[in-house]
């Protein structure tokens, strides 16, 4: 199998992957699904192995621009989690004789769920949250529609749906549900949210046209206020959701950055950046669409740039988005000033995970550099690490930590069970517990596959662990040893932009 070019370019560099050069409007036509099992389509995926990525920005010339790139994601994590290797953090002890515990639980989880059948499981994606319960959600929703809509409209509808219940997807808290209006059944945290985003987009409330619910577009965002975006999610001073102002900001912020032509099309709709994706000159296409995810990236990184609070770290005048300042990182004199950031990006990676999937199912789209992405740097993830004793906050943080839950605890609607430390999203103990996520994530990938015993093309890919081991197995975990309020080992105060 080749390369499936439609260009005669070898490579892409990286200024045809930003590239702002006016597009042909003739998209290349992704051939039709083929049955699926599952929900996953049976066309067999070409390989993208060898296809040249483009590099990141230079640092040195660019450092904003590489800061916000995928790629700087795990190479600087990966300073701090050398680091932990050698038990020289900042915040955390780590206990490396644990390491194989934590691999085993994960292992355990996945046996659980998927032995012998592991290669049906699917790639993390917010897809399996609409699925809560082993209702096929989505599956319904395309069905319910006239046959007369075409593939690619379903995936932009789809798009769409997913682009903002994942927006919508920070923590929710221990005390916030949500009764489906269809079914009548209660649902907490991101299933929740999922249910809850997927009936407010059937009923219109992110449309701006009524006689077309089912899309998201600039208009919707506008008109929606805070006060319906809380009854559209049953948000009550008796059903508090964690970072609700936050979310109707990321909501509002939206709607202005869908005005962007170029990404969203006339319509200012997310599900247009599919237009975008298949017209671009880095895509290349044979029997199927192969995209490259710096080009998804750069949609999402570039595209939402301005959803993002204004107050967050910036160089030379460009806010970076989720990236903060890290002690464990190099610093100045000894290191140029953008040296001692972190980027993580959690929401817009877990955008490409989620984007990714009604493309791949309903088109056959495939991408290239999926191995970019890296494990979410998220409390679920995160609070393995912790539960499984792998890593340990350090007494003088763990007070610190516990002063301030008792605080917060004094504050009416606030937690005050099940006391653990609490801090703010921007604390050098959550940028370094975070970075320190990453880095082990991919060490237990490899640990994962060895103790499956898989090997080749059938070892898991870090999406499939995250989706059945380490995200379920930290959720569990949490379960198990918070049993009250089933909340992650440390508490993070957020405003609803980041977790």
């Amino acid at each position: 199998m080749g390369l499936f070019n439609r260009k005669s370019k070898a490579s892409v560099d990286n200024a045809s992957v930003t590239s702002k050069t006016s597009r042909t409007t003739t998209n290349i036509q992704s051939p039709p699904p083929n049955k699926t099992m599952n929900g996953h389509s049976s066309f067999p995926p070409p390989s993208t192995a060898d296809i040249p990525l483009p590099p990141p920005p230079n640092p040195d010339l660019d450092p904003a621009g590489y800061l916000r790139s995928i790629h700087a994601v795990r190479d600087r994590s990966r300073l701090i989690h050398d680091k932990a290797k050698k038990n020289q953090l900042t915040h955390f002890d780590v206990d490396l004789t644990k390491f194989e515990d934590t691999a085993t639980y994960i292992v355990s989880i996945i046996k659980r769920d998927f032995a012998p059948e592991y290669h049906t499981i699917p790639p993390h994606g917010r897809w399996q949250h609409f699925d809560v319960g082993g209702r096929q959600r989505i599956d319904q929703l395309l069905a319910s529609w006239p046959s007369q809509i075409d593939a690619q409209e379903r995936a932009r509808r789809l798009l769409d749906l997913f682009l903002v219940s994942v927006l919508l997807d920070a923590g929710a808290g221990t005390r916030w549900s949500y009764k489906s209006k269809e079914s009548g059944k209660t649902y907490r945290r991101s299933e929740g949210l999922a249910v809850a985003s997927l009936e407010m987009f059937k009923a219109g409330y992110f449309s701006g046209d009524p006689t077309e619910p089912y899309q998201v577009n600039a208009a919707g965002l506008d008109r929606l206020s805070l006060g319906q975006l809380a009854i559209g999610l049953q948000v009550t001073q008796a059903n508090p959701l964690a970072g609700m102002e936050g979310r109707a900001s990321l909501l509002a912020n939206l709607g202005e950055a869908l005005r962007n032509p170029e990404y969203f099309g006339s319509t200012s709709r997310p599900g247009n950046m599919l237009d975008y994706l298949l017209s671009h000159p880095s895509t290349q296409a044979a029997s199927v669409p192969i995209i490259m995810i710096p080009t998804l990236w750069s949609v999402l990184i570039d595209g939402l740039a301005s959803i993002w609070p204004a107050s967050r770290t910036q160089v030379a005048g460009i806010s970076l988005g989720d990236a903060w300042p890290c002690s464990s990182m190099p610093s100045p004199p000894r290191a140029k000033p953008w040296e001692n950031i972190v980027p993580f990006h959690k929401l817009t990676q877990w955008l490409c995970y989620s984007l990714m999937g009604p493309m791949t199912r309903l088109l056959n789209i495939q991408f290239a550099g999926v191995d970019l992405l890296t494990g979410l740097p998220e409390y679920r993830n995160g609070g393995l690490l912790i539960d499984t004793g792998l890593i340990t906050l350090k007494p003088a943080d763990a007070k610190i930590g516990l002063d301030a839950y008792r605080n917060n605890a004094m504050v009416k609607g606030q937690p005050c069970m099940e006391v653990v430390p609490l801090f703010s999203t921007d604390d050098d103990v959550v940028v370094e517990w975070r970075a320190l996520t990453i880095g082990f994530l991919d060490d237990l990938l490899i640990e994962v596959n060895r103790l499956l015993k898989l090997e080749g093309a059938d070892k898991l890919s870090l999406a499939q662990m995250l989706e059945a081991g380490s995200w379920k197995g930290g959720r569990e975990i949490a379960e198990v040893s918070r049993p009250i309020t089933k909340q992650p080992p440390i508490m993070i105060l957020s405003d609803g932009t980041v977790f």
